[in-house]
């Protein structure tokens, strides 16, 4: 009984965290683990699928990630946020409408994106959606939810992501984030991306943009892990005025992205 005690105790300190946005969160898996882990998936994904060729689009790509990403340090309560040493963009020759950052400062961007978000500012809202995940830990927490609660703790710490699991590289991170996840994403990438210059109303345009591509094929949204098109919006409208305030200091600083 006694080291059943000693063991939740140690769970309890390695679980105890808190989101940027101020959500509790319960993370049993460290960010050098986690980073090692979307490093290599990375890695692996460069491997099997084919990058870009145009040459164009990557330095577009790139450019819009870069006035991201640069930004980072510069978030309220950034001691709370797990912030890469440095970030890596790849752009992927397929026509899938998607986009993802990993632990570990990836992010990667399928051309088949640029169909949907069609001008730099809704590609930003994309982006900064996809590394506020990183930023808010969101895949350590993913993945500490779905460690066996018998493991512990301490288990978890000494033998590290791949070891828990017991599955591919990728498939840790093809586990979908909860719409808890993806509203805070949506609201946390929304400010980031204020702060880099970009118009946020665009991330509005975004996800309408994303509503008329899914030719209402989507599932009711309490079926799904993710929000639906309208909740996102009405969400992000809800926070445009800060955003706008953001947005407006970034221009009066000279933070004026011109990505083509």
């Amino acid at each position: 009984m006694r080291r059943l005690l000693l063991l939740g105790a140690c769970v309890a300190i390695v679980a105890c965290a808190t989101s940027p946005l101020g959500r509790k969160q319960f993370i049993l898996i460290s960010d050098d683990s986690i980073s090692e882990q979307g490093i290599a998936s990375f890695r692996q994904m460069q491997k099997e699928m084919p990058a870009s060729k145009d040459t164009a689009t990557v330095r577009y790509v790139q450019c819009v990630s870069n006035h991201i990403t640069r930004q980072v340090p510069n978030l309220p309560n950034n001691a709370e946020l797990s912030i890469p040493a440095g970030w890596e963009v790849g752009v992927f020759a397929s026509q899938d409408v998607n986009a993802f950052a990993l632990p570990g400062g990836k992010i990667g961007v399928f051309e088949g994106l640029l169909k949907v978000a069609n001008t730099q500012d809704q590609l930003a809202s994309v982006i900064g959606h996809e590394v506020a995940h990183v930023l808010a830990r969101h895949s350590a927490e993913r993945a500490s939810a779905n460690i066996p609660a018998q493991l512990g703790g301490a288990l978890a710490s000494a033998y590290g992501v791949g070891q828990l699991y017991g599955m591919g590289v990728n498939a840790l991170f093809l586990l979908p984030y909860s719409r808890s996840h993806e509203s805070e994403a949506d609201l946390l990438g929304l400010d980031l991306m204020a702060m880099a210059g970009f118009d946020p109303r665009a991330s509005v345009t975004l996800w309408q943009n994303m509503a008329k591509a899914s030719g209402g094929q989507k599932p009711p949204e309490m079926l799904s892990t993710h929000p639906s098109d309208q909740t996102r919006i009405g969400d992000l409208n809800a926070r445009m005025k800060s955003a706008l305030d953001l947005y407006v200091a970034a221009l009066g600083r000279g933070q004026k992205p011109s990505c083509q």
